[in-house]
């Protein structure tokens, strides 16, 4: 097996052992990262209803934005103000595989410098 698709596979195999023991509720949702070469979104996800209460995109939030660190940052200002208004204030941080380094922690240090707890 080549070697990226060996990280590929490694990477679902760390996403699978965390997803079963991690879970999202209405009061305190799973914030779901998904990252690519062009994007880096994020979902907060009610696993009993099996519903997305919120997610947020670079694309979303503004077309011509790199996906940088900058930008990872300004996916969790946004997804952080928008569970906010939906008065949700405590997450469950799920990187879903992901190092916690580089734009996936620029993303979870910025919201929760928005404020949302977890």
């Amino acid at each position: 097996m080549l070697k990226r698709e060996m990280k590929k596979v490694k990477r679902f195999e760390r996403k699978r052992r965390v997803r079963a023991k991690i879970s999202g509720t209405s009061d305190c949702p799973r914030l779901s990262v998904f990252r690519s070469l062009r994007n880096i979104s994020v979902q907060a996800i009610d696993d009993e209803a099996g519903k997305t209460l919120a997610q947020a995109s670079l694309i979303l939030i503004d077309k011509k934005a790199k996906n940088t660190v900058e930008g990872a940052a300004l996916v969790g200002t946004k997804i952080a103000t928008d569970l906010l208004q939906l008065k949700v204030k405590k997450v469950v941080f799920d990187r879903s595989g992901y190092r916690y380094h580089g734009k996936v922690k620029a993303l979870a240090e910025a919201a929760r410098t928005a404020g949302l707890i977890f």
